[in-house]
């Protein structure tokens, strides 16, 4: 039988991308014991993967494909098939951002200021290449963790960190000087695999699912029931994706109306319809929207 090798990302995105699978209709089980987790699909094989390091595994073959973010592909400078973009994170769907922070009274205003600065971040390749690419001398060390208290301590005069919302840098007492890189979650593949068809294939499978399940985190579904000479002010102010579906209720003038919208908009949505006669609203969750 054909089988896909794929890694899923150990640590901050775990759970996030786990759930993705579930609303896309794999349910994976973790072992607290085992690094390969059981996935109802006799096609796939799991193993969990620190994301720093998916991309190596990826590259020498060990999984056909995994996911890792675009920052982890080039800090290892990893020779992969970057397959699609999938705009996740442990916290929301915006990408996350890898900054430059000093401490909130520091002197340091520009990149130029850091000539001769100690930096310390988990991004040591990428960042000396970035500081290289400016001619600004900085000595760069590699930091196992809470970067945020190495500027506090002393060992840092700045930090390049991740951080989707920038609180928890300002919640340590620093402030964001530059913005380095703007990262996502990205799909990729072994060379070799993606040459295979059949592992092709499957790879495209997940991706069309993972997709249609992040589409619909931020889409709800609306039905209601409307009569049929509202229609037309009904029409008027509800969206859809293409058009809404419209189907006849039995030996009456009414008619049922149904219809995708974003979620953010069913607030205002809701009175707007009610106000132009729509009745029995119904509001539900999405699995999937392809």
């Amino acid at each position: 039988m054909n089988t896909l090798k794929f890694g899923i990302p150990k640590g901050s995105l775990q759970k996030a991308t786990i759930g993705l699978f579930e609303k896309s209709g794999w349910k994976i089980t973790v072992n607290s014991r085992s690094y390969f987790p059981d996935i109802n699909d006799s096609e796939i094989e799991c193993a969990l993967c620190r994301a720093q390091e998916m991309s190596q595994y990826v590259e020498n073959g060990t999984l056909d494909a995994g996911l890792t973010g675009r920052d982890w592909i080039e800090e290892n400078e990893s020779d992969v098939v970057t397959v699609d973009d999938l705009v996740y994170s442990k916290v929301s769907q915006n990408p996350a951002r890898w900054v430059l922070a000093v401490s909130a009274g520091s002197d340091i205003k520009t990149l130029e200021d850091l000539q001769g600065k100690k930096i310390a971040t988990e991004l040591v390749n990428f960042t000396r290449k970035f500081f290289e690419e400016k001619n600004i001398d900085v000595k760069i060390s590699f930091s196992w963790g809470a970067t945020e208290a190495k500027v506090v301590s002393g060992l840092a005069d700045a930090i390049v960190e991740v951080t989707e919302t920038g609180s928890t840098i300002r919640a340590h007492g620093l402030k964001i000087i530059h913005e380095l890189m703007e990262t996502n979650t990205q799909l990729i593949a072994n060379r070799e695999a993606y040459q295979d068809e059949w592992k092709k294939q499957k790879i495209s499978q997940i991706i069309l699912l993972l997709k249609g399940a992040l589409r619909a985190e931020n889409m709800v579904a609306l039905k209601m029931n409307i009569l049929k000479r509202n229609l037309e002010e009904i029409i008027k102010i509800l969206p859809s994706l293409n058009a809404p579906t419209i189907a006849g209720l039995h030996h009456s003038g009414w008619i049922s109306v149904e219809t995708v919208v974003d979620a953010r908009l069913v607030r205002d949505l809701i009175p707007q319809l009610m106000h132009a006669g729509a009745q029995g609203i119904i509001e539900y969750a999405l699995n999937k929207v392809i």
